[in-house]
């Protein structure tokens, strides 16, 4: 089977296409040697990409851990009967487990190893340093671990830290918001040209988005007016 972009375009969340696609691949380049873990899935956006990507590769398991309460900026939400409703009309529900709890808690006993590790959770540095700390023990080696929103102040300097300028990580790649990783050692200053590369290419793309979402708020303004 292909990607059924449309199916995915369905659901709210705040992937591009790009970004969609990438997580797709990725997924079904996984071979077995591990499961995929999802931290953070909202309405099920980046799962069903996930999932759609290793239904087509290895039916390697995915692992969605999230409350299920939103974010700070979200209030009062819970998403988990939608995220279930998504998940059954995309087809793909038997290879996804979801856990309905916040990372710190579905990280405790946790032994299975990681060939996938999706980092899309709470924004603040402090969370996002939580979530690597404690799943990237378990990502096997070759295993791939991405973050979302690259250039959010909370996310990037983990990046940084531990992937840019440590020393367990090679290959660092970037699509739109994301950016990845293979676990492996690097290649002596490969991560240092990626890094400046990297900063070249975001502040050209956060840009671009930047005017992306105050053409859409003007549209929707107008639109509200009409």
């Amino acid at each position: 089977m292909a990607f059924d972009l449309a199916i995915v375009e369905s659901i709210p969340g705040w992937l591009t296409q790009k970004e969609s696609s990438l997580l797709y691949h990725l997924a079904k380049r996984c071979t077995g040697n591990g499961v995929i873990v999802e931290i953070g899935s909202w309405k099920g956006k980046s799962t069903v990409c996930l999932a759609q990507g290793s239904r087509d590769g290895a039916g390697v398991q995915v692992h969605a851990i999230d409350p299920f309460t939103g974010s700070s900026e979200h209030g009062d939400v819970f998403t988990f009967p939608e995220f279930q409703r998504n998940i059954a009309h995309s087809g793909i529900a038997s290879l996804v487990t979801p856990h309905q709890k916040i990372s710190k808690e579905a990280a405790l006993g946790w032994t299975k190893p990681i060939e996938l590790l999706w980092i899309d959770g709470a924004h603040e540095e402090e969370f996002v340093r939580l979530d690597y700390t404690l799943w990237s023990p378990h990502l096997v080696p070759g295993g791939v671990i991405a973050f979302h929103d690259s250039t959010d102040p909370g996310v990037w300097p983990i990046i940084d830290t531990y992937l840019f300028t440590g020393n367990s990580f090679r290959r660092i790649r970037f699509i739109d918001g994301i950016t990845y990783a293979i676990k492996g050692k690097p290649i002596p200053g490969g991560n240092a040209i990626m890094m400046r590369v990297r900063d070249i290419k975001y502040a050209l793309w956060k840009t671009r988005d930047t005017w992306r979402k105050r053409r859409r708020k003007k549209q929707s303004a107008h639109e509200f007016r009409q």
